[in-house]
Formats: structure tokens, C-alpha cells, sequence
């Protein structure tokens, strides 16, 4: 059977969400073969198996810690070149879209980013966008070379199926751009205990309505009763009551969770951009002609300030 290259996003070992539904993905397609680079790679392995991947290729050198994308671009590319797979599939994240840039033009190969849905037909991979800021959704197939695609988080269940996992070491040569970028220091990202906003099932976004940064802490409580992320509309960000990092939107992140409940939030469709393939839509907003009640499956019209303690009492309750 073809195989299909998916690499892995992973931290010291422990395999990301998106990966794994990269997997998922993949066997629609061929039987995964999975690349995991730097500190840890091995590790990965059974869990990889666990779920569907055939066989793991794994590097190790300080050249992936130290530097930026480059060396693992040249590793993806041995990858390729070992296993000329009929499809390479990466994470949507910031660094996985531009190693899946820098591999299509190394490789001669046209690039699909942002894909919600991969199928397969006789012709080969078919991926599903969201395009224009949401308002049509598009099926591409790329028709020179092998079809490089980046997967957004959440686009596929967790499935799974066990195969063989062979780890094999994977031999790479870096070029000299690979040592061009030096990485001089790190700052961790401070934890909130709360899912990473890309990635989460579920997420409670606050916006204009929430009147200020010491509201965000009934959007915050509603989140944590559900085990969600909180993000936010653009001009609650522009307002300084809450950081950019947890913007949704066109110029914030694009989630597309099971759940998204939007608080005090209109739903200018630069904000519909980024959420707008969220699975269900929850609205809360006291104006009844608010463009969000356009596209939600659920709209509650009412002052979130009643009506958002109220829900997260009742989920409390449910769950005592």
C-alpha cells in the first residue's frame, strides 16, 4: 500500500493532539509513516503505533534545538526522499506551515494549507478549505508533484488503530542554511491549566460586551467548568483586557473546536474567520440582530452577565 508522511509535533516525547489526528487522516489515504525529530524522538514510537503509524523515522541532533525550521525541513526531505510517500501531511501550526512551505518548493511540489478534511479518489488526496474569511469552503487537489498539506487541529477524531510502529533511524545531512538562524534563548509559556487554544474541544470566547479585563473573569470560570480555552474578539484584545495570544479571528488564530460558545461578541466576520468551522456555535448577546445569530446552531439573547454565571452554576451543578 502508499505510504504517507506525517510529522509529528511533539515535546520531549510526548505526542501533540493534531498529530494524532494527522494519523487518523492518513490511513485514508496509505499507511502513515511518521517522522519525529529532536530531543525525545524515540519516545514517541508506541504511541505513534497505538495509533496507526506503520513505521517511525527518528532524529536526534542539536542542530533541531539550536537552529530554526531549516534543519528539520532537511530532515522532513531525507524523509521524503527515503520514503517518496504520495502525500506529506504536517500540523497547521505557525512553524508546521512554513516547514511544509520550505518542503514543497524544495521538493517541486504544490502546497495546501489550512485543510479542515482530507479524502482520497483515484486521482489521489482531495483536502476541504475554509476560504475567503470563511464564507466558501472548497475542495483542492494539488497537480504537480507530491501533495504537501497542513491539517488544522481538530479536523479529525483520535482513532486508534495499532500497526506496527518500526523505528527506524532516520540519516540526515544538513545544508549549510540549516545553521543560519541561531536560537539564543528561550522563555517558557506560562500555564494557564487550560488547553491550548488551537487545540481544545471546547472554547469560550469573550468580546466587546464583557465591559472591561476584570469581566473576563465570568468567560474564565465558564471555560474552566467545561474544561475549555478562553479566547477573544478582536476588540477586547485592541482593549487591552485580554492578551493576543487568545485572539480568534482573521489577524488572531483560527480554532475549530466541537464547541465554541461567543460572549458579548457581534460577529464581524473578521472574527467569524477564525471560529466560523467551529462544529456547534453557542451565542450569548443582548442584542438580538447581532450578526453572530447569522451563523450560530444556538443563540441565547440576554445580558451575559445574567445569563453566563447562570450556565456555569448549572454545569457545576450538573457535574456535582
Amino acid at each position: 500500500m502508499a505510504e504517507v508522511l506525517v510529522y509529528v509535533d511533539h515535546v520531549d516525547g510526548a505526542v501533540r493532539k493534531p498529530t494524532l489526528e494527522l494519523l487518523t487522516l492518513a490511513r485514508r489515504l496509505g499507511d502513515p509513516v511518521a517522522v519525529a525529530l529532536g530531543a525525545g524522538a524515540a519516545d514517541t514510537a508506541a504511541k505513534l503505533a497505538e495509533h496507526g503509524a506503520v513505521k517511525v523515522l527518528t532524529a536526534d541532533a542539536p542542530e533541531f534545538a539550536d537552529y530554526l525550521v531549516v534543519p528539520k525541513v532537511d530532515a522532513l526531505q531525507a524523509a521524503y526522499e527515503s520514503v517518496s510517500p504520495v502525500a506529506v501531511l504536517v500540523p497547521s501550526s505557525a512553524e508546521g506551515k512554513e516547514i511544509a512551505a520550505r518542503l514543497a518548493v524544495r521538493i517541486g511540489s504544490g502546497l495546501i494549507t489550512d485543510a479542515i478534511d482530507l479524502t482520497a479518489d483515484d486521482k489521489g488526496p482531495v483536502a476541504t478549505q475554509s476560504v475567503f474569511a470563511a464564507a466558501y469552503t472548497t475542495n483542492s487537489r494539488v497537480t504537480k508533484g507530491t501533495p504537501v498539506i497542513t491539517v488544522k487541529p481538530n479536523a479529525a477524531p483520535v482513532e486508534p488503530a495499532a500497526a506496527a510502529g518500526t523505528v527506524e533511524t532516520l540519516s540526515v545531512t544538513f545544508g549549510e542554511a540549516a545553521t543560519g538562524t541561531k536560537v539564543v534563548g528561550r522563555t517558557p509559556r506560562e500555564s494557564t491549566g487550560r488547553p491550548e487554544l488551537t487545540e481544545a474541544a471546547i472554547v469560550v470566547s469573550g468580546g466587546r460586551g464583557v465591559n472591561g479585563a476584570e469581566n473576563f473573569a465570568i468567560i474564565e470560570a465558564l471555560a474552566d467548568s467545561l474544561g475549555a480555552a478562553v479566547g477573544a474578539s478582536r476588540a477586547a484584545v485592541d482593549a487591552g483586557w485580554y492578551p493576543h495570544s487568545n485572539q480568534v479571528g482573521q489577524t488572531g488564530k483560527s480554532v475549530s473546536p466541537q464547541l465554541y460558545i461567543a460572549s458579548g461578541i457581534s460577529g464581524a466576520i473578521q472574527h467569524r474567520a477564525g471560529m466560523q468551522t467551529s462544529k456547534t456555535i453557542v451565542a450569548i448577546n443582548k442584542d438580538a440582530e447581532a450578526p453572530i445569530f447569522d451563523l450560530v446552531d444556538y443563540g441565547v439573547v440576554g445580558d451575559l452577565f445574567q445569563v453566563v454565571p447562570q450556565l456555569t452554576e448549572a454545569i457545576k451543578a450538573r457535574k456535582g
